[in-house]
């Protein structure tokens, strides 16, 4: 399927690069990864990858988007009210530490990311630039969307470091592999001669 020109195309580039990514990674796991964390305090593999899927699941309810997952863990509460928004925090958390076991986690995962998915590609320029509140500031819509963005290959990175640090191959070629037998000088291209 050819990619849908300009920035609407590019977000969904990226969304599909970390959904390929992680989901290929989660699958590869072994079970034991997904109770291991590499230091006491740090989250286990399986809550970094549930803390991707709660905060896709949280930032677009911010967004005023209503999935079921959503409406599941947070029901009609309104995130402008900062008590209510402090409860999606605690119930993210509590979704963090309940769901371990590695069916559960991707399917968990997966869901979230066909979400984020499904709520791009249903937004318009003009639902984009609705005014949201985001942490105390007012932005929009559009700044939602790219925090779940930027949040989940943020914690792509954590989840590769755990497989690495937990002795994993990553389940995709190093696309720098071969490069320490590279010149360290390209030829120059030749000169075109009249």
């Amino acid at each position: 399927m050819p990619r849908i020109p300009g920035f609407p195309g590019e977000y969904l580039g990226e969304l599909d690069m970390a959904r390929t990514q992680l989901l290929a990674l989660a699958d590869a796991a072994p079970t034991q990864l997904y109770e291991w964390s590499p230091a006491p305090g740090t989250r286990p593999f399986s809550a970094v990858l549930v803390h991707i899927a709660v905060a896709n699941f949280c930032l677009l309810h911010l967004a005023g988007v209503r999935t079921a997952t959503g409406i599941e863990l947070y029901g009609e509460w309104e995130p402008d009210d900062p008590v209510q928004r402090l409860a999606m925090v605690r119930r993210n958390l509590a979704t963090e530490r309940a769901i371990v076991d590695k069916p559960g986690t991707i399917d968990f995962l997966r869901r979230s990311l066909e979400a984020v998915q499904l709520a791009w590609l249903d937004s318009s320029d003009a639902m984009l630039e609705q005014p949201r509140s985001f942490i105390g500031e007012e932005t929009t819509r559009r700044r939602l969307y790219l925090r779940m963005l930027v949040h989940t290959h943020e914690h792509m990175g954590q989840a590769i470091a755990y497989a690495r640090t937990f002795g994993m191959k990553l389940p995709w070629p190093d696309p720098l592999a071969g490069l320490e037998n590279m010149p360290e000088q390209m030829p120059a291209d030749p000169v075109p001669t009249a």
